[in-house]
């Protein structure tokens, strides 16, 4: 991959940097390596990711712009192809809302923006649907409990997951979105969070899945 991945807005990597990208084929692979990865932990609708991700990888250096460099068009960018992958696959999901994966309030201050609010953006006008970021909540431990539902903690005891305003999601298929899963420890905490709204359908996308 080219050492300068930006070009500009319009287009944001070159052609042939595109075409190195290790781009999955999940929406037409039964044997879908990210559902695997929630088996028997939460129940999904449907996961996918858009590429795949390894260190030292060109994944991870566009990654990296996009997180510490801020080159938040990289993010619009892959969310312009997912959603585009996902709407001609004609998959019949029937999608409600999409919500990106929260960050905590102190990290979101620090880099001036979420790096997956573009791409879930993105995906949303390319279904048509609603792109919601005042559903799920990360905050620290300590902080009021008002208008909160069921918290759901994990890793960092001092970071907790928060579902506010459940009506807007209850009995709605929600289409959960991240950056990169690896574990799968932080969206299946998200999801077991926004179940509790009450019938609700998880579906989940993502720009990489690490190998």
């Amino acid at each position: 991959m080219c050492d300068n991945i930006l070009i500009n807005k319009e287009r944001v990597i070159c052609t042939n940097c595109r075409h190195e990208l290790p781009v999955t084929n999940f929406p037409l692979d039964n044997d879908n390596p990210v559902q695997k990865v929630f088996y028997g932990r939460v129940k999904l609708e449907y996961a996918t990711s858009l590429l795949f991700f390894s260190k030292k990888g060109n994944v991870q250096k566009l990654i990296h712009q996009l997180k510490y460099r801020g080159h938040r068009e990289i993010s619009e960018f892959l969310g312009l192809w997912m959603g585009a992958r996902l709407a001609e696959e004609n998959l019949d999901l029937k999608i409600d809302a999409v919500i990106p994966v929260p960050l905590h309030k102190k990290k979101l201050k620090s880099r001036g923006f979420n790096q997956v609010e573009d791409f879930g953006k993105e995906i949303a006008r390319n279904l048509n649907v609603p792109y919601m970021d005042n559903v799920l909540l990360k905050t620290s431990f300590t902080t009021t409990q008002t208008l909160k539902t069921r918290l759901s903690r994990w890793g960092n005891v001092e970071e907790t997951l928060v579902l506010v305003n459940p009506e807007l999601i209850t009995n709605k298929h929600i289409l959960l979105v991240d950056d990169i899963i690896t574990t799968g420890a932080t969206l299946e905490a998200c999801s077991r969070v926004l179940g509790e709204a009450g019938g609700v359908k998880i579906s989940i996308a993502s720009m990489a899945l690490a190998v």
